[in-house]
């Protein structure tokens, strides 16, 4: 057969033509987004692409109270990624002390890798956990209500309020806003034992209904459950607080593009050696227009400190416009308490 043959030039052809396929196969990129999908993964991101619509700054969660101390978590978020955990109080004292050191770093490593409140609890620190798990739910849901306000106005909110203490329990309450109106309000604490289980099941589903019906905290008292209504409207009133700027706490002033938005700010009640410190700022326009304390120690000689020092710490905060402030003498653990319930009102403003 000679090398010109038509059969011979086919077959060659064939060959050169198989081995170009296989070459091309062997240098296909295995990072294709196609092949990714087909395998059940997502697609790379472009370099540099954040996730859109989330929450920045910092959110600071209720103080969760458990046998050993307050527990309160601050989460510091970009674009809905939690990029720090950290608490700003934990149980001290004693082997509170051990405890607090050897579970909370871990803690707040688990919420960095999981993302969320669904962390295993620490050994040796149960009660540790599970208020600092609490405490994180509290902030993920004030983080979630300023996702859902950048969203839209008609946009659903969770909005949980501080535990208010009341003669015979906490009570703490928990409201879904949208469209600037109350959708469901629930109690998730409530006094409880003896008598006041039967106070509970009769007064807070009431309670519950009066406050969907009147959009506010502004709920009459349930007879024969004193106590528990007036910590349901204190705890109402806290949620309905820090709803964030377009919900259904704010109110616009002014008009047109130069338009400045009021928020009403309650911070967390900060536990000091001589009682709770709880403050709660108005802001116009980004600047703090009032500042009081709802909550102050009281009894004794306390009521004489708290008299003397609230007033001069109300008007530094307005005065500063933070919680930069000094402590007023003689005042440590009230000033204390103060700036950190302040700057806990200022961070559900995203400042």
């Amino acid at each position: 057969m000679r090398k010109s043959h038509p059969v011979r030039r086919a077959v060659l052809a064939g060959a050169a033509t198989v081995s170009g396929i296989v070459l091309l196969l062997s240098l296909k990129p295995a990072s294709d987004p196609g092949s990714a999908q087909a395998a059940g993964q997502a697609p790379p991101a472009a370099a540099g692409q954040a996730p859109q619509g989330g929450v920045n700054g910092a959110v600071t969660g209720d103080a969760a109270q458990t046998q050993y101390g307050a527990v309160q978590v601050r989460l510091t978020m970009s674009n809905g990624k939690i990029t720090q955990a950290e608490a700003v109080q934990a149980p001290k004292g004693g082997r509170s002390d051990q405890i607090t050191a050897s579970s909370v770093p871990r803690l707040n490593q688990a919420v960095m890798a999981a993302q969320n409140a669904e962390i295993d609890a620490v050994s040796g620190a149960t009660y540790t956990s599970a208020g600092y798990k609490k405490s994180l739910q509290s902030a993920l849901d004030k983080a979630k209500a300023s996702a859902g306000s950048q969203q839209g106005s008609g946009a659903a909110q969770t909005l949980t309020g501080d535990v208010a203490q009341t003669e015979y329990g906490p009570v703490q309450v928990r409201v879904t806003v949208a469209g600037g109106k109350i959708t469901k309000a629930e109690a998730v604490q409530a006094p409880k034992g003896g008598r006041s289980d039967q106070i509970t099941s009769s007064s807070v589903p009431r309670l519950n209904q009066a406050a969907v019906a009147a959009g506010n905290a502004d709920i009459d008292a349930v007879s024969g459950a004193t106590y528990t209504s007036a910590g349901y409207k204190k705890s109402l009133q806290s949620a309905l607080d820090k709803a964030p700027a377009g919900g259904g706490s704010s109110q616009a002033a002014g008009s047109g593009a130069g338009q400045a938005t009021t928020q009403t700010l309650t911070g967390s009640a900060a536990q000091t050696q001589y009682g709770p410190v709880q403050v709660r700022v108005t802001v116009t326009g980004g600047k703090i227009t009032k500042a009081e304390a709802v909550q102050a120690p009281k009894g004794g000689r306390s009521d004489q400190i708290t008299s003397s020092s609230v007033p001069r710490l109300n008007q530094a905060a307005v005065a500063a416009g933070n919680a930069q402030i000094d402590a007023v003498s003689g005042a440590t653990y009230t000033s204390a308490g103060y700036k950190q319930s302040l700057q806990s009102a200022l961070d559900q403003a995203g400042g």
